[in-house]
């Protein structure tokens, strides 16, 4: 297998599924898993392999091992649907659902709500295909309300299972985002908002940055107000300073009349650039370039600047600021390369090996702005002085 030689691999499991029927007693059931996870990987990947032999192997493998009826149920609906077979994908599941065997374990009773949730997932998929037809046509488009009926049916049968697997800690992300798209298409905004706070903030869930996406995605597009989309963004920033929303965040905390709040836009900001995926975001460092310059100008909160910068001092020059980047963001985005410039002069000061190269090429190219730049820059050099601590001035609160 590790060979990829799926033809003889298919050939020693033979051999090995023969040797054990041979002398196989239902005591020791230890070989089935064995059997059915190999044999999922051979047939996958074998070449002369077809959904019907697929098919034949699940069943067989459900019969083998009873502990494992569901687990291998829930993965031949995944194959299924891998290959787009919605409705096998579906009754898979519902026969697996009706499926009893003794006493039900905390194992099983788990892998049943799987079932169901996955079962409830495809009742969402005929539901929003119901929906776009009715969107798309309108009720005038029909002579009856079939398809109107048939929308409600699997709301309701979606929405029960969608509701009883997020209740169970873990992590649940689609399910969470489809029973809300129900929720907030039949006006039931309250209980949304309140199935999305229990995912975000319920302790016996596990830390998880999309279910605080899903919770400030909600609050905006329903108009809430700015204290709570900080709340639920200030929480994301705390598990993942390299979030996409971060743009959204600091551009909200710089528009705050609190100094807080504006403090703590900067240090966003920062942080995101500490990222890689972040270096040639021109948004980011327009974001930080407005700030800083917003600072410099106002010649307040000089020491914001100074404490974010103290620890990246050492780093950032080489990280963001080399003649190597200078040249290659100037061939490639000039407003990167401008904005970048910016933060450069004043963080480095006017010697700085990337403002000096951006900032010759964007004069040599008669670009007014990049002149602007250029004696901003070399006017408010003394505030590099004082960020780097090479200056006895006091710097001012």
């Amino acid at each position: 297998m590790l060979q990829k030689q799926w033809k003889r691999a298919a050939e020693f499991l033979t051999f090995y599924i023969e040797s054990l029927e041979k002398d196989f007693s239902t005591e020791y059931m230890g070989p089935s898993e064995i059997i059915w996870r190999i044999g999922t990987e051979i047939l996958c990947h074998h070449p002369h392999s077809s959904m019907k032999e697929f098919n034949s192997f699940t069943e067989q493998m459900k019969t083998l091992g009873v502990k494992r009826y569901l687990k291998v149920c829930l993965e031949h609906a995944f194959h299924l649907l891998c290959n787009g077979l919605t409705d096998e994908a579906y009754q898979n599941l519902s026969l697996a659902e009706s499926w009893r065997f003794g006493e039900q374990t905390a194992i099983q009773d788990k892998e049943m709500k799987l079932i169901q949730a996955y079962r409830g997932l495809l009742d969402y998929y005929s539901w929003s295909k119901q929906k776009n037809i009715l969107l798309e046509h309108g009720q005038d488009g029909f002579e009856d309300l079939s398809v109107e009926q048939e929308m409600h049916s699997c709301f309701r049968k979606a929405a029960v299972n969608l509701k009883e697997i997020i209740k169970i800690p873990g992590v649940w992300d689609l399910f969470v985002k489809c029973y809300v798209d129900l929720l907030e298409f039949y006006g039931d905004h309250n209980e949304a908002r309140q199935v999305l706070n229990e995912y975000a903030y319920n302790s016996k869930f596990p830390a998880n940055p999309n279910a605080h996406v899903y919770l400030y995605q909600f609050l905006k597009r329903h108009g809430e107000s700015k204290k709570s989309l900080i709340s639920a963004l200030k929480i994301l920033h705390d598990i993942v300073p390299s979030h996409e929303l971060m743009i959204d965040f600091n551009t909200m905390l710089q528009k705050s009349k609190k100094r807080k709040k504006r403090q703590l836009a900067l240090e966003v900001i920062f942080a995101a650039l500490d990222y890689a995926s972040w270096k040639e975001n021109v948004k980011a460092w327009s974001c930080l370039a407005r700030q800083v310059k917003q600072i410099v100008i106002s010649e307040k909160h000089l020491d914001w600047i100074k404490q974010e910068w103290t620890s990246r001092k050492d780093w950032w020059p080489a990280f963001h600021f080399s003649r190597y980047l200078a040249k290659r963001n100037w061939q490639e985005n000039e407003r990167l390369s401008y904005e970048k410039a910016l933060v450069a002069g004043i963080l480095l000061g006017k010697d700085c090996k990337y403002f000096k190269y951006v900032s010759h090429q964007g004069c040599k190219a008669q670009v007014k702005r990049f002149r602007i730049l250029k004696r901003f820059v070399n006017k408010h050099n003394p505030v590099y002085l004082r960020i780097s601590g090479l200056s006895d001035s006091s710097v001012q609160p």
